[in-house]
Formats: C-alpha cells, sequence, structure tokens
C-alpha cells in the first residue's frame, strides 16, 4: 500500500480528500462534491460554459506537459471532420482518462484511482459532455489490479445512480464510461502511443500535427488527460474558478500529486503547484534534507538539480528553466552517497532500453549515450567523450519525434550543466568521489 504523506492542513486537499474510508461510498462528502460538479455542468453551465470555466480556472494539463486544460477541449469540440474526406460525416469524440502511469518509481495515478475514482470518472464525464463526447475510457496499466476492480465498482455504482450511461440526471445527454486494461513499455505514458495501444496498433509516437484532440482514437477527436487533471475539474465546476486559481501559483494553480522520496522515507503528497522542493522533500521528515546533494526531478528521463536548486518552484514553467520538468511527478532526493555519474547513466540506460525505436536517433543516439556514460563511470573514457555527449544529446533533442526523446538525455545534460566537477574526478583522474562507481585505475602511461 502506497503511503500517503501529511502535508500542511493548510493545504487543499482536491485531489486526495482527507477523511475519506471507503473511496466507494456515494454518500461521502468527496464523492456528493464531485457529483455536485457534474449536476451544475449539466444543467447549469452546458457545453460552453463548463469550458469556460475550466479556462477562467487556469488548469493545466497533470501529465507533465502543463498544456493549457481548456484549450485542448476547445479545439475537440470546434473540430467538425478529422479530415477533408470525412466531411458530412457524422463525428464521433472520445475522452481518454490517461491513468497508466508510465514510471515505474511513481504511483501517483495508481494511488489516485484507487482513493478518489468518482473525481476522475465524474470529471471524465463532465469532459465528454462539454467537447459533445458519447464515450470517455479509462485506461489504466493491466496490472493495477486494485484500481481496475474499483474503477468497475465506482462504475457500475454510478450508472445505477443515473450519473452516468444514459439520459445523466434527466439531462438528455449519454456518455459511456469504460475500463482498458493496457500493457506496454514505460512509452505508453506518450499520448499518441497511449491512443494506438487502444486501437490495438503497434505503441509508436505519431508526428503532430494533427494533434488527437483533432485526429485522436479512430481517428476522431479525442481529448487525452492525465487522471490527475480531470480529476479536479469536479471540483473547478462546484467551487468555481476563481477558488482553484487562487491555489498554487499564478501561472499553473490548483494542486497535485507527487512521488517523494528520500533516503529518510518515501510516499505520495497532495501539493499545491509552486510549493518549492526543498518544502515537497521535507514532507517526508525533518531530516530529509539534511546533507542534500542533488534532486531528481521528472522521473527516468528527468534533471538532476543540485541542492543549491532546491528552492525551486514545482511548477511546469520554472522546472523547465532549470533543466528539469514535472514529468511523472517523481522527485527523488539524494544525498552525498550518490553519484550524479552513476544516476545518469542508469537513468539514461532505462530510457534507452524503453524506446520504442521508430527514429534512428533515439533509438541508437541513446544507446550510444549510455555507452559513453558507461564509459565514464567505470574509467575508461576517450577524450572526445563529453563534446559526443553533447553532440548526440543535442542531435537527439533536435530530430526528436516525441517527448521520450527530447527528455531521455536530461539526467546527462543537466549533469553536465550542475555537476561538471564531479564528471572531471571521474574523466581526468580515475576516481568517484561518492565511492560508488569503483573505476577502473589506469596505469601510469597507460592510454584510455
Amino acid at each position: 500500500m502506497t503511503t500517503i504523506l501529511r502535508t500542511p492542513r493548510s493545504w487543499p486537499a482536491i485531489l486526495l480528500p482527507r477523511g475519506v474510508d471507503d473511496p466507494l461510498d456515494l454518500d461521502d462528502p468527496a464523492a456528493i462534491g464531485a457529483f455536485d460538479g457534474l449536476r451544475r455542468a449539466l444543467h447549469d453551465l452546458g457545453p460552453a460554459g463548463t469550458i469556460a470555466t475550466v479556462a477562467a480556472s487556469g488548469l493545466r494539463g497533470r501529465g507533465g506537459a502543463g498544456f493549457p486544460t481548456a484549450e485542448k477541449w476547445r479545439s475537440a469540440a470546434g473540430t467538425q471532420a478529422a479530415t477533408a474526406a470525412d466531411a458530412g460525416a457524422a463525428i464521433r469524440r472520445y475522452v481518454v482518462a490517461n491513468g497508466y502511469g508510465a514510471d515505474p518509481s511513481s504511483q501517483t495515478d495508481r494511488t489516485l484511482l484507487e482513493r478518489n475514482p468518482y473525481a476522475v470518472l465524474s470529471g471524465a464525464v463532465i469532459a465528454a459532455v462539454a467537447i459533445g463526447a458519447g464515450e470517455a475510457i479509462v485506461a489504466v496499466r493491466a496490472e493495477a489490479s486494485d484500481a481496475i476492480r474499483t474503477l468497475e465498482t465506482a462504475i457500475t455504482r454510478m450508472v445505477a445512480a443515473n450519473l452516468a450511461g444514459d439520459d445523466i440526471l434527466g439531462s438528455g445527454r449519454s456518455v459511456e464510461l469504460s475500463i482498458r486494461a493496457v500493457q506496454g513499455a514505460y512509452m505508453l505514458g506518450e499520448e499518441t502511443v497511449l491512443l494506438k495501444a487502444l486501437e490495438g496498433r503497434r505503441g509508436q509516437p505519431e508526428q503532430r500535427p494533427p494533434h488527437p484532440a483533432t485526429r485522436g482514437l479512430f481517428g476522431q477527436p479525442t481529448v487525452v488527460q492525465n487522471v490527475q487533471t480531470l480529476a479536479a475539474v469536479p471540483w473547478i465546476i462546484a467551487n468555481g474558478a476563481e477558488s482553484f486559481a487562487a491555489i498554487g501559483s499564478k501561472a499553473s494553480p490548483g494542486t497535485i500529486l507527487v512521488a517523494v522520496r528520500a533516503p529518510s522515507g518515501a510516499g505520495i503528497a497532495e501539493v499545491p503547484v509552486g510549493t518549492p522542493l526543498r518544502e515537497i522533500i521535507g514532507i517526508v521528515g525533518k531530516t530529509a534534507t539534511d546533507g542534500l546533494k542533488a534532486v531528481l526531478v521528472g522521473g527516468p528521463a528527468g534533471g538532476i538539480l543540485p541542492a543549491d536548486l532546491a528552492d525551486t518552484a514545482y511548477e511546469f514553467d520554472a522546472l523547465r528553466a532549470v533543466g528539469a520538468h514535472v514529468g511523472s511527478g517523481s522527485v527523488v532526493a539524494a544525498d552525498q552517497r550518490a553519484c550524479v555519474v552513476d544516476l545518469a547513466r542508469l537513468l539514461t540506460r532505462f530510457c534507452a532500453d524503453e524506446a520504442c525505436g521508430k527514429t534512428i536517433p533515439c533509438r541508437i543516439g541513446l544507446r550510444r549515450v549510455s555507452e559513453i556514460g558507461d564509459r565514464i563511470a567505470t574509467g575508461l573514457p576517450k577524450p572526445t567523450d563529453l563534446g559526443l555527449l553533447a553532440d548526440l544529446s543535442s542531435d537527439i533533442v533536435g530530430s526528436a519525434l516525441c517527448d521520450h526523446e527530447r527528455l531521455a538525455t536530461l539526467p546527462f545534460t543537466s549533469g553536465m550543466r550542475y555537476f561538471q566537477a564531479e564528471l572531471d574526478e571521474h574523466i581526468l583522474r580515475s576516481s568517484c568521489p561518492a565511492g560508488v562507481c569503483r573505476p577502473i585505475a589506469v596505469p601510469a602511461g597507460g592510454t584510455h
């Protein structure tokens, strides 16, 4: 069972409400709040008013990219034909709730589905109503058996209570909710790859544009949203856009789930967007930031930041500015016992192993970056390795087809940016300051 970390009472609990004993209880205040938002969207706001409210709230996608949610909804709602050849044909729109949780070290999405399923499902129904979709699909990792059972029960109860299915709450609008268990690699976190998996096709990314909002599942307009994004929607509709916009940072309002790991402990916390990294790490315990050396932010393809950047706001734009990103919602604190070179090479090897192989720069380039990391860590670098590492990373990012390629070089590029001295120790002195790599010593007068 994933540990839910205690946060200050002054922090709002939107995604993981406090004091919920039975997440499937339809009479629980948390569930009632989710359905209050659904009722208001159906009977008071309507599609246009719902989208306008979400826009006014400033909600941005929680899947890592931080794209404005309302813009995606407007695009899907306004698309009348997937292609010119389809002009005049009936449009069938979809909502896909991405709960796959591709990062093996982060259980944020799975935890949300297990502990607050009605918020996710209500948010999916609201999104479907807003864009004119008749079907909302929740995509879940096949091995997340507890989450799947919870969702199945929640959907059954919602349909029985007329909160989903046909003629929802007498509004004349119908939305079919379903669960799709998908199985695959890390790449399924990317939206076009996930859509291919739902279609039963090979999971590889597609060139964008067209974006899924205009041409997605089965060639139809599709809104793909992370489950955290959808779970925030009922709260926004029920409590008002201004209330949500007042939480977190001005550029990225609201709360977000973070998987925090430090030498002193680990767990999941709901934090206001914009909370400093140091404060997030401190949730684990008062000693979590003692001896802090580095912070890995964003998962396997995340950036490795030094301790003096631990006061950086956990917010989309602020993290990008320092060479990291929200990504999978993972924040890992490392002390002086960690070796940045070893950490970067392990993360790069994971990214290379998980690459789908569609493009040559990613398929071959990431493997070469991983090999360079292995050489540096074992004390056998070539004189040109750092230059080659920088050039390869630039080429991979410049020719990237998807975010996996764009971000997979971050562990090493951020490492070179902030921990050059540690790289030099490995390369010039065949020494690992942390005593982790145990590089091979090169005899005097020997060659690399």
